[in-house]
Formats: C-alpha cells, sequence, structure tokens
C-alpha cells in the first residue's frame, strides 16, 4: 500500500456455517495488525467473555442511546439481543491507517454500504450448497425446525452475493485468508 494511501473498511459477510470466524481468526493469528471491530450488544457475557475484548455490554438503554445518536455503523437483532458496531473506534483505526475489518450478516453488511459506501464488501461463499448445508446439519446439535431455518437463511444470503464487491469461494482457511488481507492491502 503506498504510504499516503490510507486502509478502507473491509466487510467480511456470508452464510451461516460458511466459515467466516475460523477464517477470521486465521488472519489475524498471521497478521495481528488487522483490527476486527468489537461489536457492541445487548446480550449478557458468556463465560470466559470480556468486556471490549470479546464484545462491548451495554444495556438496552445505552444500545438505544448509541442507535438515536447515529454512533452505530450497522445494528441487528438477533435472538432477542441487539448487536452493532461502533461507529467511532471503525474511523479512529482507518484514520490510524490500521486495516479494519468487520465480520457481519448481510442486513449489517448493507447497513455499511449506506454509511460507508467506499468500504469494500467482502462475500465468503460455500464451496457448494451440499458443503453448506453438510456445514449446518453436521454439527447435531439442533433441532430440524432450527436447521431449516438456517438453511432458509442461507439461501437468501446467497442470493444476495451480487450486492458484494468481491466473493472469495472457502476451499482453503487459509487460501481464503490470503486472498482477503491482499484484498485488504496487507500482504
Amino acid at each position: 500500500m503506498p504510504p499516503d494511501a490510507r486502509p478502507r473498511l473491509t466487510v467480511l459477510s456470508g452464510p451461516s456455517g460458511v466459515g467466516k470466524s475460523t477464517v477470521v481468526a486465521h488472519m489475524r493469528k498471521e497478521h495481528p495488525e488487522v483490527w476486527l471491530s468489537v461489536s457492541a450488544t445487548t446480550r449478557k457475557p458468556r463465560p470466559g467473555e470480556e468486556h471490549g475484548v470479546h464484545y462491548f455490554f451495554v444495556t438496552d438503554e445505552e444500545m438505544d442511546k448509541m442507535i438515536a445518536n447515529g454512533e452505530l455503523l450497522e445494528w441487528a437483532e438477533f435472538a432477542g439481543n441487539r448487536y452493532g458496531t461502533p461507529r467511532a473506534a471503525v474511523l479512529e483505526h482507518l484514520e490510524a491507517g490500521v486495516p479494519v475489518l468487520l465480520e457481519i450478516d448481510l442486513q449489517g453488511a448493507r447497513q455499511v454500504r449506506e454509511s460507508m459506501p467506499e468500504g469494500q464488501l467482502v462475500f465468503l461463499a460455500p464451496p457448494s450448497w451440499e458443503e453448506l448445508v453438510r456445514r449446518l446439519t453436521g454439527r447435531g446439535t439442533e433441532p430440524p425446525e432450527v436447521i431449516e431455518r438456517r438453511l432458509q437463511a442461507a439461501r437468501t444470503e446467497l442470493a444476495a452475493e451480487p450486492e458484494f464487491d468481491r466473493t472469495l469461494v472457502n476451499t482453503s482457511v487459509e487460501d481464503v485468508a490470503r486472498e482477503l488481507l491482499a484484498l485488504m492491502g496487507v500482504v
């Protein structure tokens, strides 16, 4: 990246089960200088989760205020809890020349496209529909109706692929992490 070029915000999205978290974890192990945004959430911490590291744990009232004041780049509700990306931290890191990555869902990616159109949206696709079904059903820990909901959501998410700037197919975690870093101008 030329010295006067600023890194762009990069958004990684794709269907549930495609391996976003695995790719991001591998990438950050190799390149810890890439900053992964920490989301705010109204859900309670799980054992081992730290405030400011895994999430910013906030009350419903605090989240209402953040939304009302435009402090979130994007936000969504899942399973009765709200999650959002604090805008100020993203902008501070970009201004400092630090590459910023958001790992968020389709709804969040669409909101980021509206609020920061200069960001690049990267879609992580499965090698095939059959592979995604295998990953979503292979856990064996969820009832059939939950699996069917996940598969229906995955169909919707896969149909949104043309909205993204680039698509990476997750055939190999190492390869996809390398391609993502290249898109971010890190390697």
